[in-house]
């Protein structure tokens, strides 16, 4: 037995435990992958406990750390990933919270200037309200026809140009040349009185409406009518709807009205004014003892009348002893009666897009109907100068003070440049 421990202790100390050799230019492998040479751990000797522990795994060589495991690796990659993904979704909640609170600002600048507007419509009708009352109450510098009568007195003919609408508790007093087709297209729609010979329905839309249908859909609604349906009511029934219901007309430029006017029924071939006034003019103003029999023949000849011949024929008192001002060039205050019927609202022509989105809005119906678009061909004020030309500056002052009452009632200022030239 002496002999055999004896044995055992040489051959162990015949071999040493060494390192492999290794070449310092390569890298040193702690974890070699199956099939190639060990390293230094896996040399070894297998056999080797701690001497207090048969079971205990190899010790670690002296001087040698480990990495991080493969596992630990991947879970800090996974934080840092984790951590940009969360700094990205912060700028991204950032960058949402910015455009929301640039699409609130905006939405409030856009609140702000509708109630701006809104705000600056309703003084300017309360100014032009405020402007009838205090010429009708003659703190004016003119006097006119009708001022002090009462609506009792005023003639059952006189109130013709009253539309009434029960269904939507409107009267709209309209006034040609100032967009009166285009207003009575759209009450058409929301009474739905007229259909269209195309769908067998109501018409929906106002601009589909020809303007000859709009304008014989209302004869006999209007306050003149009142007595034929009503008869000795019809002056107590005209009085609560005057009082209750939504009164409102549109006005313009005096005599950019006239302009239009006189462009509209006698720039072109129209035989039922050439009849009754053109022919007439062209007697008494144009010196001509035989004019020709129609329409299209003056035309055809050049003589038709000129604007100078029409002022003249406005200025000479026998005309309305013959016939009542037409419609088309008769004083608005004559037509619509401001100072007996007290207006809800005054639109003009010159800001006649706005003052039609106002009054929709007013009456609660531009959910409805909308108003059509202005016409392309529109009279401008600009032309006042070339169409007064040839009017000898005496007349132009005698015109203005046959319209004064209508300038001064809405509000349009003096044409000082056409009158002191």
């Amino acid at each position: 037995m002496f002999l055999l421990i004896i044995l055992y202790w040489d051959d162990v100390s015949l071999y040493p435990l060494q390192e492999p050799k290794h070449n310092p230019h390569e890298p040193l492998n702690l974890y070699p992958r199956p099939g190639t040479t060990p390293g230094l751990l896996h040399s070894l000797p297998t056999n080797l406990s701690h001497p207090s522990s048969p079971s205990s795994v190899p010790s670690t060589p002296a001087g040698f750390v480990f990495s991080k495991s493969g596992t630990d690796e991947a879970e800090q990659r996974r934080k840092d990933v984790g951590n940009e993904v969360e700094k990205e979704e912060v700028k991204g909640d950032m960058h949402i919270r910015e455009e929301d609170a640039e699409r609130t600002r905006e939405e409030k600048q856009k609140e702000d200037e509708k109630e701006r507007r809104r705000e600056v419509e309703k003084r300017r009708q309360e100014d032009r309200r405020r402007r009838i009352v205090e010429v009708c109450s003659g703190n004016g510098s003119v006097e006119f026809p009708g001022r002090n009568r009462t609506l009792g007195q005023i003639p059952n003919k006189e109130l013709d140009h009253l539309i009434v609408d029960d269904k939507h508790q409107i009267i709209y007093c309209y006034v040609p040349k100032v967009a009166c087709t285009n207003w009575k297209r759209v009450l058409a729609v929301l009474s739905q009185s007229l259909v269209s010979p195309s769908t067998g329905q109501p018409y929906s839309d106002p601009e589909a409406i020809p303007a000859d249908l709009a304008h014989k859909s209302f004869h006999g609604l209007t306050l003149a009518y009142f007595w034929r349906r009503y008869g000795s009511m019809s002056r107590h029934l005209m009085g609560l709807k005057l009082q209750h219901y939504t009164k409102f007309l549109f006005v313009r430029d005096p005599f950019v009205r006239l302009i239009s006017a006189f462009r509209n029924k006698f720039g072109r071939p129209n035989e039922d004014f050439y009849q009754q006034f053109g022919s007439v003019i062209l007697r008494l103003y144009g010196n001509l003892s035989a004019v020709p029999a129609s329409a299209e023949k003056a035309f055809e000849a050049g003589l038709t009348p000129t604007f100078k011949q029409f002022v003249s024929y406005l200025l000479d008192p026998e005309s309305e002893r013959t016939a009542e001002f037409n419609e088309h060039w008769r004083q608005v205050y004559r037509l619509c009666h401001p100072c007996q019927v007290q207006y809800d609202f005054i639109g003009r022509l010159e800001t006649l897009e706005e003052d039609s989105d106002q009054l929709l809005r007013i009456l609660g119906v531009d959910h409805l109907v909308h108003f059509p678009n202005g016409a392309h061909n529109r009279t401008a004020a600009s032309w006042e100068r070339d169409w007064f030309a040839q009017v000898p500056m005496a007349m132009r002052n005698e015109l203005y003070r046959l319209y004064q009452p209508d300038f001064e009632l809405f509000g349009y200022p003096k044409p000082e440049a056409l009158l002191h030239m």
